[in-house]
């Protein structure tokens, strides 16, 4: 059976044990088969599109952020099947799908270009325009500050309505960060809660470690014209000078920010 983007059995060992784990978050029979709540024909699949299906306009493309090494890492390796079968279900190209982790190995680089998909060259720090196109960010248990950053990089109601956020819940990140720590660090986050829905993804003892506190999220538009007009005057790019447990890795000063194995042709 080929996969998205031309993957065929044989090509590499991170494309074999990926074939594994696609199928089993596929739910295609078995004892290992996914339950229904965690492939993408049920509830993820639908909240992405929910959001769009009022403008009729589905993600044009997609920004996956800290994958992981999924070469040896088996959540890692099922939030990658999951994207692939996300990416499917949305009528969104792998080629039109970009990722960027700096921890990516250059094997795993390769793989994830056989699979059709491209990959960021820098660091953006998760400073990732719309660019006036719907789009889908990938970004399963990613760091605060990453959130964060991409809300600042669109901060503005009709950027922010074409976005559609699959990461860590921001409903459990207000109730486990300090109000005052909240707005300090990370304000553009506790800023949207109002203007933000979301839908959990389902639970399943299988898929604890790699799916746990997932959530999509979305900014409809009418709810984000309800927000107070001060909300949408401060436009300052976040620093983190105060913050003592920053979780993302930031752009290496004088390099750019680049991941050398991302930047091989």
């Amino acid at each position: 059976m080929e996969a998205a983007g031309g993957w065929r059995p044989g090509r590499s060992a991170e494309l074999r044990l990926l074939g594994g784990e696609r199928r089993c978050v596929r739910g295609a029979g078995g004892s290992g088969a996914a339950p229904p709540g965690l492939t993408p024909l049920s509830v993820p699949a639908g909240a992405v599109r929910a959001p769009l299906a009022g403008s009729a306009e589905p993600p044009a493309r997609c920004v996956c952020y800290g994958l992981g090494r999924f070469g040896g890492c088996p959540a890692a390796r099922y939030q990658l099947a999951f994207l692939l079968l996300l990416l499917e279900e949305l009528g969104v190209p792998p080629g039109r799908c970009s990722l960027f982790d700096p921890a990516f190995s250059a094997r795993e680089v390769a793989a994830l270009r056989q699979l059709g998909l491209r990959l960021l060259p820098d660091n953006e720090e998760g400073k990732h325009g719309v660019e006036g196109s719907a789009t889908l960010f990938y970004m399963v248990h990613c760091g605060k500050a990453l959130y964060n950053n991409l809300l600042w990089r669109n901060w503005s109601a009709g950027a922010l309505s074409k976005m559609v956020i699959i990461g860590n819940s921001f409903k459990g990140i207000e109730e486990r960060v300090l109000s005052r720590i909240l707005q300090r660090d990370y304000s553009y986050i506790a800023k949207v809660l109002k203007g933000t829905e979301e839908a959990a993804l389902p639970a399943h003892p299988r898929y604890l470690d790699t799916f746990n506190d997932t959530s999509v999220h979305w900014f409809p538009l009418p709810k984000l014209k309800e927000l107070a007009p001060e909300v949408w005057d401060c436009v300052e790019e976040p620093t983190y000078q105060e913050c003592d447990d920053l979780e993302i890795i930031r752009k290496e000063k004088g390099a750019a920010g680049r991941s050398p194995t991302a930047a091989e042709s």
